[in-house]
C-alpha cells in the first residue's frame, strides 16, 4: 500500500508510544523475561505497529517496532513480529472500533485462565472496568489467527474488554493501545484480590442492577468531565 504522509507521521508516533507502552507492562508486573506484546492499529491505513518477537524488553526502541498489514505480513522493519501478531490483526479486522490489543501472562489472571474459570464480579472495581465478569476464551494454539478468532467470539458477547483465552492468559483491547494496557492492569489487579479474597472464603458477587449502575457511571461520568459554561469554580 502507499504511505502517505499522514499515515507516516501516525506510524512514527505509534513507533514511540508501543515502544514506550511495552515499558509499562513490566511496571505493573504483567510480563516477564520477553512475554507479551502491546499492538497499535494506524488511523487511516490497514496497519498495525507491534514489537518483534523474542526481543528484551530493554532493547525496545521506537525503531524496532514492526509494522504489519492486518494479515500480519510484515511492511516495515527487518525482524520478526510478534508470534501474537496473527491474532491482534484478526481483531483489528473483525473489530473496527478496537485501536490497541495487549497480550501479558500476569500470573493471577493465567491462574484463572489455566483453570478456565471467568473472573468473578466482587468488586465495584470490576463493575466500573468491565460490566461484570472476565470470560474465558475457547483454548487455540498459537501462530495463526485461532486466538484472535477466540477474541472477537467471547468479546462480543460480553462489555468486558479482557478475556482470558484458555490455558494461555488475559487478552486485553481498547480504543488506543494505552487503553488497552490500563485493562490489562487492571485485569490482573483484580484478579489477584480475588484471590486474596479467596483465602479466607467464597466473595460475594454484585448484584446485576448495580453492576449495571457502576459501569453506567463509570464509563459516562467518572473522570474530568467538560464544565458548563457559567459554571466554572
Amino acid at each position: 500500500m502507499t504511505i502517505t504522509p499522514d499515515i507516516r507521521r501516525e506510524i512514527d508516533r505509534l513507533r514511540v508510544e508501543v515502544a514506550a507502552l511495552h515499558s509499562e507492562l513490566i511496571r505493573w508486573n504483567l510480563v516477564v523475561w520477553t512475554a507479551g506484546n502491546v499492538s497499535a492499529r494506524v488511523p487511516g491505513a490497514d496497519l498495525l505497529v507491534v514489537k518483534p518477537s523474542g526481543v528484551d524488553y530493554q532493547d525496545l526502541t521506537p525503531a524496532s517496532m514492526i509494522v504489519t498489514d492486518l494479515d500480519g505480513v510484515v511492511v516495515e522493519g527487518d525482524r520478526a513480529p510478534s508470534s501474537d501478531t496473527a491474532a491482534a490483526a484478526y481483531v483489528f479486522r473483525e473489530l473496527d472500533w478496537v485501536g490497541g490489543v495487549v497480550h501479558t501472562h500476569s500470573t493471577y489472571a493465567t491462574a484463572f485462565a489455566a483453570r478456565r474459570e471467568p473472573i468473578p464480579c466482587v468488586l465495584t472495581m470490576m463493575a466500573d472496568e468491565f460490566g461484570g465478569p472476565i470470560p474465558v476464551g475457547p483454548f487455540a494454539r498459537i501462530g495463526d489467527d485461532s486466538i484472535g478468532r477466540g477474541i472477537v467470539e467471547t468479546l462480543r458477547s460480553s462489555r468486558s474488554h479482557a478475556v482470558l483465552m484458555a490455558n494461555h492468559g488475559p487478552f486485553t483491547v481498547g480504543r488506543t493501545a494505552r487503553a488497552a494496557v490500563k485493562t490489562a492492569a487492571m485485569c490482573e489487579e483484580v484478579a489477584h484480590a480475588v484471590t486474596v479474597a479467596r483465602a479466607t472464603g467464597e466473595p460475594h458477587p454484585i448484584d446485576p442492577a448495580d453492576i449495571d449502575a457502576l459501569y453506567d457511571r463509570y464509563q459516562n461520568a467518572y473522570g474530568q468531565q467538560p464544565l458548563m459554561q457559567g459554571h466554572a469554580r
